[in-house]
């Protein structure tokens, strides 16, 4: 975090019209976000604005409903295991990434885990930008969950010896495809597109998979031939892998609901050992910025 956006305590404290007096009660409560760094307390301006909009109060017969603790979005393992394990009490709705966006402005989520791809290929700013671009979302905000390594799924030994897109399209191999809008789907249209190959070369099998398990058991089971899913997926369920792209899988929420105590929960969870061991043990994980945040809106 840049140093101009730390404040100290009496900065903080004008910035927030209060007594320095009543700030200190607030940090001995902790009830205001801050960190103490060589014995000196130091408050983030972009945290102080998230805390100052969680606590607004609307105008009689505009009360806010609060939307149910629920994460939409996308499925990952890693995230499943983050939401029991930390005791959130946060309920997992996977339909993939537009749809859990779609349902996070409409209010029927809290949060929506998200992993966007652009034809173009820049998928560093896919999330961000989506989400500052969404209407209804002018109050998002992107929290940095994990890089995970998305590849080929294929059955152990590879007996088809694939490799790429093209391999796949010349072999007629049966591939699985994901619902329009999964991030996994948006990933194979990009690659087909770099690849100048059209969606019927390939042979799609029919109905489309849910999640990356899914389409795990699929292929152990012999119904299909390969997938797009994640190299934790592949790694659990004993099949080969051929790494493709790290993409950013980010978690994301209304500023109103930042503080409120689930997605608390799982944020102080994120930054426990057990976090990153766990991931190690999954595979395909990088999780060294996990819990920044990466756009308010």
């Amino acid at each position: 975090m840049p140093m101009r956006e730390l404040l100290t305590t009496d900065e903080a404290a004008d910035y927030l019209r209060l007594s320095e007096r009543k700030l200190y009660e607030l940090v001995a409560d902790r009830a205001v976000p801050c960190s103490k760094v060589t014995g000196r307390w130091l408050f983030s301006r972009a945290a102080l604005d998230r805390w100052v909009s969680a606590g607004l109060i609307a105008p009689a017969g505009l009360t806010q409903v609060s939307a149910p603790p629920i994460v939409g979005g996308s499925h990952d393992p890693l995230l499943e295991w983050a939401l029991r394990e930390s005791h959130s009490g946060l309920a997992s709705l996977p339909e993939g990434s537009e749809e859990g966006l779609r349902r996070l402005t409409r209010g029927e989520v809290m949060i929506a885990a998200i992993h966007l791809h652009r034809l173009d290929g820049d998928d560093e700013a896919a999330n961000p930008e989506a989400v500052a671009n969404a209407a209804g979302l002018h109050d998002g905000v992107v929290i940095a969950f994990a890089r995970r390594e998305q590849g080929i799924v294929v059955a152990s030994g590879n007996p088809l010896d694939l490799s790429d897109m093209a391999s796949i399209a010349s072999s007629r191999a049966r591939m699985a495809q994901r619902p329009a809008g999964a991030g996994a789907q948006l990933l194979l249209l990009a690659l087909l597109a770099r690849a100048g190959i059209a969606p019927d070369d390939l042979k799609l099998a029919k109905p489309a998979f849910p999640t990356g398990p899914d389409i795990a058991q699929a292929i152990r089971s012999g119904r299909i031939d390969c997938g797009i899913a994640t190299r934790s997926v592949a790694k659990s369920a004993g099949l080969d892998f051929l790494p493709l792209a790290w993409e950013r899988f980010d978690l994301v929420m209304r500023q109103r609901d930042y503080f409120m105590k689930g997605p608390q929960a799982l944020f102080g969870f994120m930054r426990c050992a057990g976090f990153p061991e766990r991931a190690g043990e999954l595979g395909g994980y990088d999780v060294s910025d996990a819990g920044a945040v990466r756009l308010v809106n």
